[in-house]
């Protein structure tokens, strides 16, 4: 169950790809979208944990801290980085980078969790699901437009997703899923406060000038965030950072998809071919040996 729950928050996320876009195109800045999204998720989960009488606070001052580092890494510092580093490269170049994050995760797993690190075969199945994403993505065209800082602003996403990830395994032993992934949103919009300062506005007169606009970041804030990250959150405590983060490869496989659904973009062998890869590759990272994973 949790390998389907897994599978189906990454499909979720790749769907945002139209979503994001449709926004962007109505006149919205990617730090808009990103705030507004979290707003509506924030005070959603907000009534929900007051409802439940969830915990407020965190144990210790560094245990919030923590909570903090959580909402920086997996909130404002990745979306920012993601969404900005289409504004200076290719949107190929982003997609191939960030889907990338389960190799910078293992790794940074690995030098902190030695009970986590990867056996040789799980090793070879990573890098086999990476080559599936790189096929996926280039789709043929083996053609990359090099561009310094677009490059690097989408390499630091897929690093800000790989600290998430290593930090979510000391916060999913202590707290439960519900009051860290509030943290997350609660963090995430405070530390947008200054960018807010230097860069004022939400766009709600867009929205209010393009009704359609509204049911986009209803999907975003209700079904990508809300339910997508509290659902994320359980996986990476149940399954281990590693294991689940490894999902983060069929990304781009859900986001052509949708595409081919909705946009009505063609499948090609390349596709094809780079998700039987994925799906090796993921069978062999995800494979235990005596009985326990390496």
């Amino acid at each position: 169950m949790y390998h389907v729950v897994a599978f189906m928050v990454v499909a979720v996320w790749g769907s945002t790809f139209i979503s994001t876009k449709l926004l962007l195109l109505g006149g919205l800045s990617a730090a808009q979208i990103f705030t507004l999204r979290f707003v509506i998720a924030y005070v959603l989960l907000l009534a929900f944990c007051l409802y439940k009488g969830i915990r407020w606070v965190a144990d210790t001052w560094l245990d919030e801290l923590l909570m903090a580092a959580l909402g920086l890494t997996g909130g404002t510092l990745y979306f920012l980085t993601e969404n900005s580093a289409m504004n200076y490269t290719t949107t190929t170049n982003t997609s191939l980078i960030v889907s990338l994050s389960p190799l910078v995760a293992s790794f940074l797993i690995s030098i902190f969790y030695q009970s986590q690190r990867l056996s040789r075969l799980q090793v070879l199945g990573s890098l086999i699901a990476a080559a599936g994403v790189v096929v996926v993505v280039l789709n043929g065209h083996f053609v990359l437009h090099l561009s310094p800082r677009g490059d690097a602003l989408a390499f630091s996403a897929a690093l800000c997703w790989g600290f998430y990830s290593l930090l979510m395994i000391p916060a999913g032993q202590r707290y439960d899923t519900l009051f860290v992934t509030r943290k997350v949103f609660f963090y995430g919009l405070l530390f947008m406060i200054p960018y807010f300062l230097w860069q004022p506005g939400l766009g709600i007169d867009r929205i209010e000038a393009q009704p359609h606009l509204l049911w986009q970041l209803l999907f975003l804030g209700c079904v990508a965030s809300m339910l997508c990250f509290v659902a994320w959150n359980w996986v990476l405590k149940k399954l281990g950072a590693v294991i689940a983060t490894n999902y983060v490869y069929f990304n781009p496989v859900t986001t052509i998809v949708f595409a081919w659904l909705i946009l009505s973009e063609q499948i090609t062998v390349y596709f094809l071919l780079g998700t039987l890869l994925i799906l090796v590759g993921m069978y062999l990272a995800d494979r235990r040996v005596s009985g326990k994973t390496v």
